[in-house]
């Protein structure tokens, strides 16, 4: 059975392992807490904050899967960005994301009452996309030049 839930404490060993494994950490956003200091502040925040922001973990029977997150775009119109989609290596195939999704735009539309959700996704990022096809979004647009990947070195790659 896969289930969502707010990610505590106690998640960010699991959380940092997932989001900086080398076929998660390439597809993040720029701005992604990736250091267990960071993480631990989001989910502290998304306990503090839980109709603005929100850390969540996957669970597949009770066992750690996955990862998601959101967190509102715009109040005054309710939309929320969705965003660190991830699903840990031993998951990936058995479309725990699609029903993961499912049940996150429930608690968003429907519990937490948000009118619209919104994600954005590399174009390069092939499966996301697919994912976020079968999750029922619709591509409004597509952003050109939008991902600019600096290394440690300083360099772009």
């Amino acid at each position: 059975m896969i289930s969502i839930r707010r990610a505590r404490p106690d998640d960010v060993d699991f959380l940092s392992g997932l989001l900086n494994d080398e076929d998660v950490e390439p597809f993040l956003g720029g701005r992604a807490a990736l250091d267990r200091d960071s993480l631990l502040r989001e989910i502290e925040q998304s306990e503090a904050d839980p109709r603005d922001f929100g850390r969540f973990v996957i669970e597949v029977d009770g066992t750690r899967a996955g990862a998601l997150g959101f967190e509102v775009a715009n109040r005054l119109s309710q939309i929320a960005r969705l965003e660190r989609l991830a699903v840990h290596p031993d998951f990936r195939g058995q479309r725990i994301a699609d029903e993961a999704a499912r049940l996150f735009q429930h608690h968003l539309l429907i519990e937490l009452g948000f009118h619209r959700l919104e994600l954005e996704i590399y174009g390069f990022n092939e499966r996301a996309i697919a994912h976020a096809e079968r999750a029922g979004f619709v591509r409004e647009g597509v952003k050109r030049k939008a991902y600019l990947r600096v290394t440690a070195s300083g360099r772009t790659a």
